[in-house]
């Protein structure tokens, strides 16, 4: 599964974004990943928009959305990204609200891969009053996070 994101502005400038996991793609591509290795543009891109300050842009005001994309078996997958505070979690899952009010409700998904401080981190580690970036996969009503990276 490859993903681009171009700028939106004429001649915007795709990149592809390595078969890692669908969550984890959508969430690079709006700019939530940690550690992603910056990619320097080449002379011809230097002139449009950089990917490095679109992925900035992003990751500075993404607060929520979702991607219906299609995998490689041609099945589509509805993907969400958020980001915001943590204001209730138990065993099952956690609630985030993002800046602008808007609130969903995940459970935690499987795989799920939990990072801190660019550091595998345990599912404990969500928690409320934690500022958070989720990703993930909706199925019907239920919202499953594959991906929360705790700041």
């Amino acid at each position: 599964m490859v993903l681009a994101l171009g700028g939106c502005a004429g001649g915007g400038v795709a990149e592809a974004v390595p078969d890692s996991g669908l969550e984890s793609v959508a969430l690079q591509a709006a700019g939530f990943a940690e550690g992603l290795d910056e990619v320097e543009p080449s002379p011809s891109e230097a002139e449009g928009p950089r990917p490095r300050a679109i992925r900035k842009l992003l990751r500075k005001n993404t607060l929520h959305g979702e991607v219906v994309v299609q995998g490689r078996d041609g099945e589509q997958r509805t993907i969400v990204v958020q980001r915001g505070e943590v204001t209730a979690a138990d065993d099952a899952g956690f609630t985030v609200k993002s800046t602008d009010g808007f609130e969903l409700t995940w459970t935690f998904g499987e795989p799920l891969r939990v990072v801190q401080d660019r550091k595998k981190a345990e599912r404990s580690a969500v928690k409320a009053g934690v500022q958070v970036a989720v990703g993930g996969a909706r199925d019907g009503s239920v919202t499953a996070a594959r991906l929360v990276v705790v700041r």
